[in-house]
């Protein structure tokens, strides 16, 4: 098995190692405590001309075309230098990713380019509501047909990039008569029409930068071409394509634990106790060792979901399995360089501090560690049934 990246992956990785050291570490801090919001935004833009929002995206709609593996290893990169840069990247990306898969041609020509050149910042989806969560299928928001329209009404939460995306994947209830989760399609919403509203922003433990807000749709009327896919066919929309987040946001992950356990290593061989540095106490060499052994398994998960990914092959258990482990372990790296660092692990002198409340809910979005635990299992069973 040959696993080493490719000339263009490994480009691909370099050029987002660059931009990262260059333009998102140096700020990322000061975007954590809510100040050069402008600069961030600015970077997305940036980072789209370099061809990031658009990773796993044909060239005839404005995409890199570079792959899976490429969205992935570049994911990780930016996410050491600024997860809430990285979050957003992700899910720009995903957006493309399923309107290309799909949208109508009119829409992936309407929209995908616009994300991919950044004359749209983001794109963003609209699926989670207060009692639909974990259970997307329960989501009350209902689209109601009217003529050669439709009309949204409905709440959201959760929505990254509301305030600045371009265009809005919004799912509903089409028609309440059928079985739960039967009835459910997906539209695409463009930021500033009527009804869609930015509602109020959540205050969040980590990821300040990134934009977390409530969307509203108040009789919001959309025509008919705004519906994506089949009708009533939108809950396995948003079962089958969004798998492909998971990869990207365990790639996040994975940078979070990276960047951490590198830096808590750098101290160790720096701080002095006892009259030696503490990277010679066997006690800090296992947390350091076990860390990076976990996080180079995680690495090799996010490398196989994707590959599979990439060549057409069944991903779900795969991506679940690696978003799972990479999440999860990435916690546990960032914690452990919190204690390596010791009282000042605790302070925003040192950034590890912010790579754990970054890391936190990354075990939460895009499907929870309990979630993901459901479908490999379903997955494995069924395998054995």
């Amino acid at each position: 098995m040959f696993l080493d990246l490719t000339e263009e992956q490994n480009l691909i990785r370099e050029t987002a190692r660059e931009f990262a050291a260059a333009e998102l570490a140096p700020v990322a801090a000061a975007l954590d405590r809510g100040e050069q919001v402008e600069l961030f935004l600015d970077n997305l833009k940036k980072l789209a001309e370099l061809g990031f929002m658009g990773l796993n995206v044909k060239a005839d709609y404005g995409g890199t075309e570079a792959g899976v593996i490429a969205f992935s290893v570049a994911l990780t990169e930016i996410a050491r230098a600024c997860a809430s840069t990285a979050v957003t990247v992700s899910v720009s990306n995903m957006v493309c990713e399923v309107i290309q898969a799909v949208g109508s041609e009119a829409q992936r020509l309407r929209y995908i380019p616009k994300i991919c050149s950044g004359e749209f910042l983001a794109g963003a989806f609209a699926l989670t509501e207060t009692g639909a969560g974990s259970d997307p299928a329960a989501m009350t928001a209902v689209a109601v047909r009217d003529g050669d329209d439709w009309i949204l009404n409905g709440s959201k939460i959760f929505i990254t990039s509301a305030p600045y995306a371009g265009v809005f994947i919004v799912w509903a209830v089409t028609d309440p008569g059928l079985p739960k989760g039967k009835g459910i399609s997906c539209f695409l919403v463009e930021a500033g029409t009527p009804g869609c509203i930015v509602g109020r922003a959540e205050e969040k433990m980590g990821q300040h930068a990134s934009a977390t807000n409530e969307m509203l749709f108040q009789d919001c009327r959309i025509p008919c071409s705004a519906l994506m896919g089949k009708l009533n066919d939108g809950f396995r929309v948003a079962v089958a394509e969004l798998a492909g987040g998971r990869i990207g946001i365990g790639s996040l992950g994975l940078g979070l634990g990276q960047v951490a356990i590198e830096q808590a290593a750098r101290y160790a061989l720096e701080r002095k106790q006892f009259g030696q540095t503490i990277s010679n106490f066997q006690a800090i060499q296992w947390k350091i060792a076990d860390a990076t052994t976990e996080l180079e398994a995680a690495r090799l998960l996010l490398m196989n979901a994707a590959f599979r990914k990439e060549q057409g092959k069944s991903y779900s258990k795969e991506a679940s399995m690696a978003k799972l482990y990479a999440t999860e372990v990435a916690n546990r790296a960032c914690y452990e360089a919190v204690q390596i660092y010791g009282g000042y692990g605790y302070t925003s002198e040192f950034p590890v501090e912010r790579y754990s409340r970054d890391a936190r809910i990354t075990t939460i979005y895009e499907g929870t560690s309990e979630i993901q635990r459901l479908i490999i299992a379903r997955e494995v069973l069924r395998s054995y049934a």
